[in-house]
């Protein structure tokens, strides 16, 4: 094993740090670990990335709702639309992407690239909200009652990102908990991880039907994410998540522009 597959490894467990910490943020670091570090193909790299982050979340979520910290009537209303659209973008649209996606007299953009130009452009959205600590504290549910249509709508969209480039989209549920919800932000970002886990997994289903999986390569690596959620939701009971969230944000920012200079390049 290469001294890079050893700092790849090494940064699973991060994976499952941040997830643990945030309730999201986990994919961000996946698929540009997959593409760059082991250098697994891009559409390939976003199903490697919905499964470890679908069994780490699930990890997780079973020890939030075990501590009665997941609202389950918010999780059904914002995960039943989310998982209908993040399925049927893995299994129909995805594969459905011409490659080269455009192409104009000798440009060409292939399918990998413009995946991973849109989720760079993705990561630049979500540094610039954990930079800027974008959490309302209140909303439109601040009167205790739920948006359920809201919620529904904003699930559609969640998982239509998540199909896509196969991003969670915490960066995204966490304040829409908060604003349509109406929940306190650590119960948000509990409910988060569930709905994170159950989207996760339901892309990576809608995948395995046209996919080779490499599972000597993607179980260790998951594990090791495992042992990251863990560690980091005993940090979380001392450590000040959002005081984190914005140097994880600074880092996302940096590997974003790492990302569209070596595509450019």
């Amino acid at each position: 094993m290469t001294s890079t597959e050893l700092f790849g490894y090494a940064s699973s467990v991060l994976v499952g740090l941040v997830i643990g910490l945030a309730g999201g943020g986990g994919s961000i670091l996946t698929v540009p670990i997959f593409v760059y570090v082991f250098h697994v193909p891009a559409v390939l790299s976003t199903t490697y990335s919905l499964f470890v982050v679908g069994a780490t979340s699930i990890v997780g979520s079973i020890n939030h709702i075990w501590n009665k910290r997941v609202d389950l009537r918010v999780t059904t209303a914002f995960a039943l639309p989310s998982f209908i659209s993040v399925y049927l973008s893995r299994r129909f649209l995805v594969p459905a992407l011409p490659d080269p996606l455009f192409q104009f007299e000798h440009f060409i953009l292939s399918k990998s690239q413009a995946i991973l130009y849109f989720f760079a452009i993705v990561m630049i959205i979500a540094a610039r909200a954990m930079i800027r600590n974008d959490r309302p504290e209140q909303g439109e549910a601040a009167d205790g009652r739920p948006r359920y249509s809201s919620l529904g709508l904003d699930g559609l969209a969640v998982g239509l990102l998540t199909g896509t480039i196969g991003a969670g989209g915490g960066f995204l549920i966490v304040p829409m908990l908060v604003l349509l919800a109406g929940l306190p932000v650590q119960r948000a970002v509990a409910t988060s991880v569930l709905i994170i886990a159950v989207n996760s997994i339901v892309g990576f289903l809608g995948d395995i039907h046209h996919t080779d999986l490499n599972w000597n390569f993607l179980l260790p690596f998951t594990g090791l994410s495992i042992v990251g959620i863990f560690i980091g939701m005993y940090l979380a009971q001392f450590v000040a998540p959002d005081k984190l969230k914005k140097g994880f944000g600074w880092f996302v920012l940096v590997v974003a522009v790492y990302m569209i200079s070596r595509e450019l390049l």
